[in-house]
């Protein structure tokens, strides 16, 4: 865009459009990934009021939209699990998992691993942090429900630990 006035919104639908910043958004404690965002809007909002500019702006209308929709992919208006806290994960991971899933691995089950391509195949509802839930909460075959030893948010961060380390590839 050539002039200053939607410099802003520019900048706001190139950062929303780059799945990388979605990745790390994601990572974010959810209190400064709602900063991010809200200060992304704030900013789309007042470029798009400009006194030299009318609101219609596409681009900062655009803008807006791309944020709203970073807030519905941070988990604002989704299940818990899926905004769940990957440290915590990690821990509740190590201590209740790893027994058998050592990094990614399954020793009972040495096909059924925790790799993305097994967890394609092998979850009721595939690659995601819900299937990953729905498991570990009420287990399957050789593996054991921990529905009734960990909350539903210890689960859903166990969840969250374990899509990141698949996506990861185990390597992290």
């Amino acid at each position: 865009l050539d002039n200053e006035r939607e410099c802003h919104c520019s900048a706001v639908v190139e950062v929303m459009n780059k799945q990388q910043q979605c990745k790390t958004m994601r990572r974010m404690k959810p209190s400064k990934a709602l900063h991010l965002l809200i200060c992304l809007y704030v900013s789309a909002t007042a470029a798009s009021f400009s006194v030299e500019k009318p609101s219609s702006s596409k681009a900062c209308i655009a803008a807006r939209s791309a944020v709203l929709s970073g807030a519905l992919l941070l988990g604002l208006g989704v299940p818990a699990a899926s905004a769940g806290d990957i440290i915590r994960g990690q821990q509740i991971f190590q201590i209740n998992c790893a027994v058998c899933h050592a990094q990614g691995r399954n020793v009972i089950m040495p096909e059924k691993t925790l790799e993305k391509e097994a967890l394609e195949k092998y979850l009721y509802a595939g690659f995601n942090e819900e299937a990953v839930v729905r498991q570990v909460t009420n287990g399957k075959n050789a593996m054991p429900a921990f529905g009734g030893r960990l909350g539903d948010i210890d689960i859903g961060n166990v969840a969250s630990y374990v899509i990141d380390m698949a996506e990861a590839g185990w390597e992290k």
